[in-house]
């Protein structure tokens, strides 16, 4: 797991001293080398977290002519058999690193030599023949990569504070991401949260010639999965084949690794398939609160890392050190995303990164084998939802914000996008085949938009603040086309959600834990949004000139008067919150690093 960045300018050479701000502000990436490469337009540097060929594996890796050069983040699985069958066919490798085989993949067929790459990946691959730069992300978006193209430069970064460098200005904020930012929790798409900033999306390939025209191509996209129907035997077996694979695949590392072990079924899961992988116990990591009436899922993990005989480690967290890393987690995410459960991912990953540089968690398992709540409403909700909301099947027509706040504290600019929030997801949904289900069309939704964009972000960015590289298994896109595939009837019904996982997994887990209700990685925000804490936030930011551009300060005693008296106003003062913080880091004053340990209200510019 590394940072990249680079650039091509229009009509003039590139230096390695173009790179370094951005460099160092990936630092938290790689924090164990960095190595930079220029070629006339042509610069990317690279920030390593080495857990592949420690002592060979630096980057940029080069071919042996040198008209290749490459500069990647993540990991390529299956780059030992493609390393044999290259070698076959006469590349010869000069180190042990599985990025490597991008660079020989690549000079055997420059076209479609992603598509043999198992793995999360976000690289850059100069091809000095073609005089092209080549970008690509993995099949799911596991991995960030964000671009910018300018009439004299174009430049990529796997972070967006690692981009705002190599741009001449700070660009303006993006008012429909901010307005999906607010009603979804998250913002989706090729647009990001800073105007004229984009996503390579997931699956896909971008290439940049000289002149910086862009070249943009999918390898890879779910609408290819075809539904089929297979019996509950059958599935049972394919899936044992193909999980086992895919896990001896993920454990390939130079370095030890752990487990991220919620009280929930996907973790567990992993947990048992680690186990029977190594012969010493798996590190496994809790986390839960200490002065909270919400529950949590303590009990249950630690049940589980009693029944497997892990090495386990459970923190209980309070308020004041939950919310004292909200700064932190704003920095680290980049983007605006309202998921609480990023504070406790925080707290986990530096408790990890302390001994270990890798651990799995079990992010993907709920998109890919129904495992949602929402994905089995009763038809009638559904559509009672659509006729209220069309577009999306009844699918997400909620928004995140209640619908007086909305009315009361958005200003004018926010207003005119709040009927466009929606259109990601109406957008996916419509463009889902004929033949699929409701199911596989809520599965897709959420592969395409909330998958990418809010939990991988949260996997990626949390655990990368602290120089650990995350494992998620069920993204393997395998697993993915796998799941997607399965009749309705293996993943969701009216009672029960991921019907094929447990009973595959019941061979290996007690079924009261298997069955239980689904509870989630909650965190009691709402609970304790109160006191001298929400009294001086509403001082803060009722006097936030960002909020006051944006919103209708005026109304926001309002707000905190809900919450004070009748609670439920969380998700709109987090989001204000969270906003103001923000906008201090990443537009007033871009390059400030939080601390994971702050006072959050001292952030708000």
């Amino acid at each position: 797991m590394c940072g990249i960045a680079g650039i091509v300018w229009r009509g003039r050479a590139a230096e390695p001293t173009d790179l370094n701000r951005s460099a160092a502000l990936l630092r938290h990436r790689g924090p164990d080398g960095e190595g930079y490469f220029t070629r006339g337009p042509f610069a990317m540097v690279h920030t390593r977290l080495s857990i592949i060929d420690l002592a060979g594996g630096a980057q940029p890796l080069l071919s042996d002519d040198g008209r290749l050069a490459v500069v990647a983040n993540g990991e390529i699985y299956n780059h030992l058999e493609l390393r044999r069958e290259l070698e076959t066919q006469g590349r010869v490798f000069a180190t042990h690193s599985d990025c490597e085989a991008i660079l020989h993949a690549y000079a055997r067929d420059h076209f479609s030599f992603v598509e043999r790459l198992n793995g999360m990946f976000a690289f850059a691959l100069y091809d000095d023949a073609r005089q092209r730069l080549v970008l690509a992300r993995d099949r799911l978006g596991i991995k960030p990569l964000f671009y910018a193209c300018l009439p004299d430069r174009f430049v990529f970064a796997s972070e967006l504070k690692a981009l705002l460098p190599l741009l001449p200005w700070v660009p303006g904020i993006h008012a429909p991401a901010l307005s999906q930012f607010l009603h979804n929790q998250f913002n989706t798409g090729r647009e990001t949260i800073l105007s004229g900033i984009h996503r390579v999306g997931p699956g896909e390939i971008i290439e940049i010639d000289g002149d910086l025209q862009l070249h943009t191509r999918r390898y890879w996209t779910p609408l290819d999965i075809v539904p089929r129907d297979v019996d509950p035997e059958t599935a049972e077996g394919e899936f044992d084949a193909l999980f086992g694979q895919v896990m001896r695949e993920h454990i390939r590392s130079d370095v030890p690794f752990g487990l991220f072990l919620s009280g929930g079924n996907d973790s567990a899961i992993l947990l048992a398939a680690l186990t029977q992988l190594q012969s010493q116990p798996v590190r496994t990591f809790s986390i839960g609160y200490t002065d909270a009436a919400m529950g949590d899922e303590l009990d249950a993990a630690e049940r589980m890392a009693a029944l497997f005989g892990s090495r386990h480690t459970s923190f209980r967290l309070d308020r004041s050190a939950v919310f004292r890393r909200i700064p932190h987690t704003v920095w680290a995410a980049d983007e605006l995303m309202r998921d609480y459960a990023c504070l406790p991912t925080s707290a986990l990953s530096e408790a990890a990164g302390h001994e270990l540089k890798v651990v799995f968690s079990g992010e993907g398992g709920d998109e890919a084998f129904g495992g949602y709540g929402r994905y089995r409403q009763h038809p009638l909700v559904f559509m009672l939802k659509n006729l209220m909301a069309p577009g999306s099947g009844g699918f997400r027509t909620r928004s995140h914000w209640k619908g007086r706040w909305s009315r009361r504290l958005l200003g004018p600019a926010l207003r005119q996008q709040r009927r466009a929030a929606r259109g990601p997801f109406v957008a996916a949904w419509r463009a889902t085949p004929p033949a699929w289900t409701h199911l596989q069309r809520c599965q897709y939704t959420d592969l395409v938009t909330a998958l990418p964009d809010n939990l991988l972000v949260k996997a990626d960015r949390m655990m990368m603040g602290f120089a650990l590289e995350g494992r998620v298994p069920f993204l393997d896109h395998r697993l993915v086309e796998f799941g997607l595939s399965l009749p309705d009837a293996l993943k969701a019904d009216g009672r029960q959600t991921k019907i094929l996982l447990r009973r595959w997994a019941a061979r290996h887990i007690p079924a009261d834990h298997l069955y239980q209700r689904k509870r989630g990685f909650h965190v009691p925000v709402d609970e304790w949004l109160s006191g001298s804490f929400l009294d001086r936030m509403e001082q803060k930011l009722t006097g936030n000139m960002a909020v006051a551009e944006w919103f209708n300060s005026a109304r926001l005693p309002e707000l905190f008067h809900r919450q004070r008296t009748r609670r439920g106003a969380s998700r709109e003062i987090f989001s204000l919150l969270q906003f103001a913080i923000w906008h201090y880091l990443f537009v007033e004053q871009p390059g400030l690093r939080p601390t994971a340990d702050e006072d959050p209200l001292d952030w708000l510019g």
